[in-house]
């Protein structure tokens, strides 16, 4: 199963490279379109991804396997465990050792791998073959796969974020479905936290920045915020949801005991990918997190009933229950490939094939990123599964956009957060104007 935590830390490591990665391209293709595979000749591609564990290898094996015996003349040769590191370096490189088709688990790479010029802009093979992106891609993911206008990446399956609960806990404490506004989840969370001296059995939330999932852009997903103006400067500041999202993050905070005290507990917590998982073990008894975390339940078989549900959304916006922050794997064409007939005919089967999405879903637990493949009869998907493919479809469903110099703006947005909640920062407006700043000043850098 693909986890969340080294796509993270892409996104948050990759924002450091992107001034190098800018100036070390040249923005034009050294590429080539007819390779002769249209007219049967043999043609050998090399594909660059970064699953590793052996369910996804055996995936993705069995994807290429299928696509080779539908195109018999294109051969793929299999690079995995390849980091998004290594991917640039190839990038800027250029050559006859670089891939021809490349993976991330970061959309945050889009941005810089569009702008720069590195990846192939897709629309016109989309075009050519009469696939209208719109219609075939959930919106959110089809927003994390493109900057400015430049689809220079599609998806290839996604992650979408909603809410666990602790059903057996839920009983306990009489409450009887899941919170659908903030006011109700702060409710049950208060309810279903019960201390043990000065720490605690039971935390209703972790509602950290430090804990696991709960950053800033993921519960800013469930605002509908504007990260950016279309002028392309920072909106943190401006946007009164951002705002509205630290002051109630911070104020869960308080009414759950104290920063100091949760963080505390924190440290008590197991890896976030283990049957140590805080949620696993149940120190806590809601949790923040993707899709794949089903089947990590499944396999441990914990000692509790749990369920699924949307995670909560403001008050003031209960018509968008259902939605969620999604993010995924992306695909593209590196631009300086010379195969890129036959490179477009396999990223055109892994991202729009049902069959080929449904299976590779299947195998690792994500969620399918095309419209037609999320309501496929051959997809498993328990009531808990299910939860996730409603988020993906749902039209409230967000992303965080994709800029020049990647992640780097998250990463602003993280710190100040960091600050905010410890007390380290109080004046909320004046510390996300200074923010925003340092984000405009960022990406005017890296431009």
């Amino acid at each position: 199963m693909r986890k969340a935590s080294p796509r993270t830390l892409a996104a948050l490591t990759a924002c450091t490279t992107v001034a190098l990665f800018a100036s070390a391209c040249t923005g034009q293709s050294s590429g080539g379109g007819d390779d002769g595979s249209a007219q049967g000749k043999d043609v050998t591609i090399t594909f660059w991804h970064g699953w590793s564990q052996d369910n996804e290898v055996k995936a993705i094996e069995a994807n290429v396997a299928s696509f080779q015996q539908r195109f018999p003349n294109i051969h793929v040769n299999l690079v995995g465990n390849v980091s998004d590191d290594k991917i640039e370096q190839a990038l800027r490189a250029g050559g006859r050792d670089a891939p021809d088709v490349v993976s991330s688990f970061s959309t945050d790479q889009v941005g810089k791998f569009c702008s720069a010029n590195v990846w192939t802009d897709l629309a016109p093979f989309l075009k050519k073959d009469g696939i209208d992106p719109a219609k075939t891609f959930p919106a959110a993911m089809l927003d994390y796969s493109q900057y400015q206008g430049n689809q220079c990446s599609l998806p290839l399956l996604g992650d979408a974020y909603g809410l666990y609960y602790n059903k057996t806990a839920f009983a306990a404490a009489g409450i009887s479905a899941p919170p659908k506004t903030f006011s109700e989840f702060e409710a049950a969370a208060v309810k279903l936290t019960i201390a043990e001296g000065d720490s605690y059995r039971q935390l209703g939330f972790m509602p950290t920045y430090h804990g696991y999932e709960t950053t800033p852009m993921h519960f800013l997903g469930q605002y509908g915020a504007k990260y950016f103006t279309p002028d392309g400067k920072s909106n943190i500041a401006t946007d009164p949801k951002i705002a509205a999202m630290y002051t109630w993050q911070k104020d869960l905070i308080a009414k759950l005991g104290g920063f100091d005290k949760l963080e505390k507990y924190r440290t008590t917590f197991g890896e976030e990918f283990s049957s140590k998982n805080p949620f696993h073990t149940g120190q806590v008894a809601m949790s923040l997190d993707g899709e794949w975390r089903t089947a990590m339940l499944a396999e441990d078989k914990v000692g509790f009933d749990w369920a699924t549900a949307p995670f909560p959304v403001p008050d003031d916006q209960v018509a968008t229950y259902g939605r969620g922050y999604q993010t995924g794997t992306i695909v593209g064409i590196a631009n300086s490939s010379r195969k890129q007939t036959a490179a477009w005919q396999f990223v055109k089967y892994l991202t729009t094939d049902t069959d080929a999405l449904v299976s590779f879903a299947n195998a690792i637990h994500n969620v399918p990123s095309t419209n037609e493949a999320l309501v496929s009869p051959k997809l498993t998907a328990d009531p808990n599964f299910k939860t996730f493919l409603d988020i993906a479809r749902n039209q409230y469903s967000s992303t965080t956009p994709a800029s020049i110099n990647g992640g780097a703006y998250q990463l602003s947005l993280r710190n100040f957060g960091y600050d905010f909640e410890a007390g380290k920062r109080n004046d909320l407006a004046a510390g996300l104007a200074a923010t925003a700043k340092e984000i405009d000043e960022a990406i005017a850098q890296a431009k």
